[in-house]
């Protein structure tokens, strides 16, 4: 259901659904900086912790990338649909 709307959206928006492609590609790209950052600061005051805190940020990033890829797909159908 959610699928045949994205779809609906970027046909009818293509030049926007550029831009929102761009969006979602800096966005994911934002999310992962934060993550990144967040774990080594987490891991330099706490060393101890160092394998759970890579294994969650790993799991982070890999939702973020997904939702990213996922933003960037929806905004290429628009362009080339």
């Amino acid at each position: 259901m959610s699928l045949l709307l994205l779809q609906d959206v970027a046909q009818n928006y293509g030049a926007f659904a550029a831009i929102g492609a761009g969006l979602a590609a800096i966005g994911g790209g934002i999310g992962v900086g934060k993550i990144g950052g967040a774990a080594m600061e987490a891991m330099a005051r706490q060393p101890e912790m160092q394998g759970k805190l890579q294994g969650s940020a790993i799991v982070l990033i890999a939702f973020i990338e997904a939702v990213a890829l996922f933003g960037v797909v929806v905004g290429l159908m628009g362009v080339l649909g």
